[in-house]
């Protein structure tokens, strides 16, 4: 299997170039898979090689290799995320960005090797920093040293944000420097008529906010809906997506590489897909603006929201296409045309996550009897709603739904800015 060099400099540790008293180091962190290295074959310093004689690997656990002590019959194992610290002889660096690359061997995917650029930055002053604990920063010591900083800092004690029911481990990848938890108050809502192709019958709606009324204004809503028959909910369209861009030297060149693009739409779909087992890109929008080549990797993530899942997919496919065209110039993962968390036009027409349509016929009966208005009068409000959205600029003429999605989503634990 070949590994695309942009996945392969994933390896190397940004910020570990440092100046140390035995010489110049760097770190490697390996984030891909488990390996086994059988050969450290060559570094190379600003294209200058460095004499592996005198070369040091320094483990995790503090321990010390000599390149030559690694060799197929005797492997050094590189589980993921372990970290090998690599000591150079080398006198000290100028300040500013220099060269690295590194190759060497491994025993399931053979000889690698990638070049990436790193900066010696002058010593940082002395400040304070967030405790970490780099074998284990979600146990009790390391939360109780951030909790006793937060104290000494504010001069608080926020007790109530220091209790919580569950264990911290299980928020590792979903929050860094974790120290404690809010507790926002929590209503339900409901129960509602929900006629689903999924899930059918009458739900409870928790729903997370400190605004008085919000509850109570939407458990009003869900009567009126249960009193009609209901509510028919359906997935119409489901794509999640990535947009990265590519930069050529002229129009031409951008968009004989769309073309090509979607003549390869094969091997980079197996590419974006055997990051996950849950994504499946299922078409790739190219659009062309001059030079630049802007495409739209569109997924389908199961019930998950999926960006980060997608970010990975698309960054693996794009290593891919990286080292099979020639011609590109730049290229950049994120081109703001995906609109992550922003409301935008293009995801207006083109979806991004679920597009689902609610709909509910409301009788007149019970608007009258349980909301004290006629629909005449609604439908009249309406057409004078429009004309003030249009005088406003306002993105859209829809009703405040921003309150209930974001009480939804504090309460399920959701990513809560994805209501822009």
């Amino acid at each position: 299997m070949i590994i695309p060099s942009m996945l392969l400099k994933k390896l190397y540790t940004l910020g570990s170039l440092k100046n140390a008293e035995a010489g110049v180091q760097f770190s490697i962190k390996n984030r891909l898979s488990d390996v086994e290295l059988t050969g450290l074959r060559a570094i190379h310093i600003n294209g200058t090689p460095v004499a592996l004689d005198h070369v040091s690997l320094i483990l995790g656990d503090g321990q010390r290799l000599s390149p030559y002590e690694i060799s197929a019959a005797r492997p050094l194992a590189f589980p993921l995320r372990a970290v090998v610290t690599i000591q150079t002889p080398l006198p000290a660096l100028p300040l500013g960005k220099h060269e690295i690359e590194i190759a060497f061997e491994t025993r399931s995917f053979g000889k690698l090797q990638f070049k990436v650029e790193d900066a010696i930055s002058e010593k940082e002053p002395e400040q304070i920093k967030i405790p970490r604990d780099a074998a284990d920063d979600y146990g009790p010591e390391i939360i109780r040293r951030r909790q006793a900083l937060v104290e000494q800092i504010t001069g608080a004690q926020p007790v109530h944000l220091w209790k919580y029911s569950f264990d911290p481990h299980v928020t590792k990848g979903n929050i860094e420097n974790f120290t404690g938890a809010a507790q926002v108050p929590i209503g339900f809502a409901g129960p509602m008529r929900i006629n689903g192709e999924h899930v059918s019958g009458d739900l409870l709606i928790p729903l997370a906010t400190t605004e008085g009324t919000l509850v109570a204004s939407y458990n009003r809503g869900m009567k009126i809906t249960n009193l009609s028959g209901g509510v028919k909910v359906t997935v119409v369209a489901d794509a999640m997506q990535r947009a990265p861009v590519f930069v050529f030297e002229d129009a031409r060149a951008a968009r004989d590489f769309a073309a090509w693009v979607q003549a390869n739409f094969d091997s980079i779909k197996e590419e974006a897909e055997a990051t996950s087992s849950v994504a499946k890109l299922f078409n790739i929008d190219s659009y062309l603006a001059n030079k630049f080549v802007y495409l739209r990797f569109n997924y389908t993530t199961g019930d998950a929201a999926g960006q980060n899942m997608v970010g990975r997919a698309t960054f693996a496919a794009c290593s891919w296409i990286i080292d099979h065209y020639a011609g590109i110039t730049n290229f950049y993962l994120e081109s703001n045309f995906a609109t992550d968390k922003k409301a935008s036009q293009i995801n207006i027409m083109r979806t991004r996550g679920k597009r689902v349509t609610a709909e509910a016929t409301i009788l007149r009966d019970v608007l009258i009897q349980h909301m004290r208005v006629e629909p005449e009068k609604l439908f009249y409000h309406y057409g004078v709603a429009n004309i003030g959205g249009f005088l406003s600029g306002v993105n859209n003429n829809g009703l405040h739904s921003a309150n209930g999605i974001t009480a939804m989503f504090i309460a399920t634990g959701q990513d809560v800015a994805n209501v822009a």
